[in-house]
């Protein structure tokens, strides 16, 4: 009898031995599942963790095209994080995505019915998953206001060309919802909203020759009416509307466009279709340094890629969807389709490939994150830190963009804001641009 026992335990043992030698072997072989904290991806080992990547960056792993990963990058993999929306918004989610539709009206457009406030499709499924993630994105979190206006809260970029040389802007920044807020104490809908959703102003501050050249983009509540974009040129002094055509025109001389201004998606519900292609587990930069504060010295260059000073990356769950225009409205849009990555937490886009119209790929963006309490609130957002690049491969040019400076500054939300800069007719209308060098 004892001996029986003994060779049960010893067997049970084995076995649980085993168990932990096949479950290390398949971790450091790659596995759907994990990756080890603490592993080190590198240019000689990163085929062994391309299923974690976006397409994106494989590409730039691969070496196809003049940008291309430095032989010295190196990616460290930290543990997950977890990221907790603040509860108004999700208490609205609850309460509010049952009613939510998707409907395709007679003339090709899409649309999202009954939406109030939260996320409208929390658990997206059926043959408009594709589309029910992208409204998602849409209507996803964010502070109700986020300001940068002085100093180090603005909005600081690296525009980069063909041969390495460079230049570096700064841009002031209010973003602003107007409607659907869940944040505590702000309205449902702001008074002076005026039919808008949400306000995106930029104004460049550097260099001295384009200051006081401003952007406002204003966003509909109605998904069937055009986005209105508008910009203030100096030397006219005078503010223009800009054709609802232009949405591919640069913003503001970078790689970027209207579209490309949010994380994820900013092209709006009407005109755009989604496909669901899969979901994927994807490396994202999600607990970030203030590292990048420094160019060219914290970014590995000639990429100016992320060294691993700025953080180590973690594994997000995702949705991977491909966006696209309705037939009627694709002719003379730059991009044939959009890949996006979507996590799926936060409903945040963590990376994307923008493709020309002939099916080739032309832009490839990675986006970092730090999470930060937004105030007034019991939830986080992950844009307390941000950190945006895009690589133009077929021109050749990069785009950086970044949000702290080198002591960890975060950019102000809610009540952070100063009441100067709280000023909805000022930051978030045509006329308040009229108002710019007064």
């Amino acid at each position: 009898m004892f001996k029986a026992r003994k060779l049960n335990v010893l067997g049970i043992a084995a076995a649980a031995a085993l168990i932990l030698v096949l479950a290390q072997t398949r971790a450091l072989a790659g596995d759907a599942e994990a990756i080890p904290v603490g592993t080190k991806i590198t240019i000689e080992n990163w085929r062994q963790y391309k299923q974690f990547m976006s397409d994106g960056m494989v590409a730039l792993f691969e070496g196809k095209y003049a940008f291309k990963m430095p032989n010295d990058v190196e990616i460290d993999v930290g543990a997950p994080i977890h990221v907790v929306r603040p509860s108004t918004f999700r208490e609205a989610t609850e309460k509010y995505s049952g009613q939510v539709r998707v409907v395709h009206l007679p003339n090709g457009h899409n649309d999202v019915a009954n939406y109030v406030a939260g996320e409208p499709f929390p658990d997206p499924r059926g043959p408009d998953k594709g589309y029910e993630i992208l409204a998602d994105a849409w209507y996803g979190y964010g502070p109700h206001l986020g300001v940068g206006m002085r100093g180090d809260d603005l909005w600081k970029l690296w525009l980069i060309d063909r041969f390495g040389n460079y230049n570096e802007a700064k841009w002031a920044f209010v973003y602003r919802q107007l409607a659907f807020n869940t944040d505590p104490g702000v309205p449902r809908t702001e008074p002076l909203a005026a039919g808008a959703f949400a306000s995106q102003w930029i104004m460049i501050e550097e260099p001295e020759e384009a200051k006081y050249t401003a952007d406002l983009d204003i966003l509909p509540q109605n998904n069937q009416e055009p986005e209105t974009n508008y910009v203030f040129v100096p030397a006219l002094r005078r503010s223009l509307r800009v054709s609802v055509n232009a949405r591919c025109a640069p913003l503001l001389g970078t790689d970027w466009t209207h579209d490309d201004q949010k994380p994820g998606f900013n092209g709006g519900l009407a005109i755009f279709d989604a496909d669901f292609l899969r979901e994927q587990k994807v490396l994202a930069l999600v607990s970030m340094t203030a590292a990048d504060a420094s160019f060219p010295a914290n970014y590995d260059m000639p990429l100016a890629f992320a060294k691993p000073s700025w953080g180590p990356w973690s594994l997000r769950n995702t949705w991977v969807i491909n966006v696209h225009r309705i037939p009627s409205m694709a002719a003379g849009y730059c991009y044939g389709k959009r890949t996006i990555y979507i996590d799926k937490e936060t409903a945040v886009g963590m990376a994307d490939e923008e493709y020309d119209t002939t099916g080739k790929l032309w832009k490839i963006s990675i986006v970092g994150y730090h999470p930060r309490q937004v105030p007034g609130t019991d939830g986080e957002t992950l844009f307390g830190r941000f950190f945006a690049a895009t690589w133009d491969i077929q021109n050749e040019h990069v785009s950086l963009g970044y949000n702290n400076d080198s002591s960890g500054r975060y950019a102000i939300f809610n009540s952070e804001v100063p009441k100067e800069y709280d000023n909805v007719a000022r930051y978030s209308t045509a006329a308040g641009l009229m108002q710019i060098m007064q």
